[in-house]
């Protein structure tokens, strides 16, 4: 049996345009992985494939995980394969924990010899917007409707702090009152705010915050609460609900996160991560 770290991201920007014709949003988003992960292991089965899930409550038949080998069959033979996830990180966060599982579960196939890494990057947008980014990680300049990835010039120099609420927002419905509303744009941080390797570059704002906030009004007073204890600049990543603010260094983003605890549901200070999926 192999385990795979599955990290979590953030949206450090996420500019979002009208819909295309597809339905799907057209956008521009600086992604970094962290140092955050979920844990799956893989094996060889028996029979059909298996999925045990511990620390989180959710449908194993709805997992991205079994999705990810699901279309990586329609390219090619798959054994049967049995895994075992374990879930730290928050569902419904923004964070891409379920992507970067599935991310994991194709990474496997293809350490195991029965996928190439051409046909995972292939499949992995098919399985979810997110998932292509986790095969890479590191940081990354995201756009399409999510499914290409390139890297950029590593960011370094900073840790964050995440908070993560005891509510989760829906990334469909974020993005449908984020129509409904008329396409808001999100408020940029100050650059006096960012670390320096992030000023005079792309605006650091998410656009989907108007909307996340709309539908979710203990957000706002959230984010004021965390800017209040940190006395930092608050963002939020993807579609919510989780949301992070930048320290000079990991001890920092942890006594920021422990600051906060009584605050939230969860909350972590981590350093940034150079790469994506990858073996324990």
């Amino acid at each position: 049996m192999t385990t795979y770290e599955a990290p979590a991201k953030l949206n450090l920007s996420l500019l979002v345009s009208s819909p295309r014709s597809d339905g799907l949003h057209p956008l521009e988003s600086l992604v970094q992985t962290i140092a955050w992960c979920d844990r799956l292991s893989v094996e060889e089965g028996e029979g059909e494939d298996t999925l045990e899930i511990a620390g989180a409550e959710i449908d194993a038949d709805e997992n991205l995980v079994l999705k990810a080998l699901e279309a990586a069959r329609t390219r090619g033979f798959v054994p049967p394969l049995a895994l075992s996830l374990e879930k730290r990180l928050p569902v419904a966060a923004g964070l891409g924990g379920g992507s970067s599982d599935a991310a994991a579960a194709l990474q496997a196939a293809v350490d195991m010899g029965i996928l190439s890494e051409s046909l995972a990057i292939e499949v992995a947008p098919k399985v979810g917007a997110d998932v292509a980014l986790f095969l890479t990680g590191g940081s990354l300049l995201m756009t399409g409707a999510g499914e290409t990835v390139a890297a950029v010039e590593p960011l370094e120099g900073f840790s964050v702090a995440i908070a993560v609420p005891v509510f989760g927002l829906v990334t469909a419905d974020v993005y449908k009152r984020w129509d409904d509303m008329g396409g808001p744009r999100g408020e940029a941080v100050a650059d006096a705010g960012l670390p320096p390797q992030l000023r005079d570059g792309m605006p650091m704002r998410n656009d989907l915050s108007p909307a996340a906030l709309d539908i979710e009004p203990r957000l706002g007073d959230f984010i004021a609460d965390l800017r209040q204890t940190w006395g930092t600049a608050v963002s939020m990543t993807g579609s919510g609900s989780a949301c992070f603010g930048y320290f000079e260094s990991t001890a920092e983003a942890e006594d920021a996160a422990s600051s906060i605890a009584d605050l939230c549901d969860v909350s972590v200070g981590v350093g940034l991560r150079s790469h994506g999926v990858a073996p324990v």
